[in-house]
C-alpha cells in the first residue's frame, strides 16, 4: 500500500476515493521508564526508551488505519496527518491518531 502525507502520488491518478481512514493508539510507559527519563532530563541526553514507545505507538497506528483502508478496497493513503497526544493522570499515557484518505490508484 502506498502511503504518503501529500493529497497525491505523483506518477499516478486517483481513481476512486474510498473515504477518510484512521488508526489510534494509546500507550502507557511505566514507571522505570519514567525515572530513567527523568535523569535524561537531568543530565542531557536522548530518551531512547520513550522513543521506542513512540516508534511502536505510530507504527501500531499506521498498521491499523492501513488494515482499514485495505478493508475498503483501497490501495493507497493520501493526505496522512499524524498527531501525538499526551493523556491521562500526570500524562503518563501517549496517543498517537493517524488519519488520511483510502484511495484507489
Amino acid at each position: 500500500m502506498i502511503l504518503t502525507t501529500t493529497p497525491q502520488v505523483e506518477g499516478y491518478t486517483i481513481r476512486e476515493y474510498k473515504g477518510v481512514v484512521t488508526g489510534e493508539t494509546i500507550i502507557g510507559a511505566n514507571f522505570m521508564k519514567d525515572i530513567f527519563a527523568g535523569i535524561r532530563d537531568i543530565v542531557g541526553g536522548r530518551s531512547s526508551s520513550y522513543e521506542k514507545v513512540l516508534r511502536q505507538a505510530k507504527d501500531t497506528s499506521m498498521q491499523e488505519m492501513m488494515e482499514r483502508a485495505h478493508a475498503m478496497g483501497a490501495n493507497a493513503i493520501v493526505g496522512i496527518d499524524i498527531d501525538y497526544e499526551t493523556i491521562g493522570e500526570s500524562n503518563s499515557m501517549l496517543m498517537v491518531a493517524t488519519s488520511g484518505t483510502a484511495v484507489v490508484i
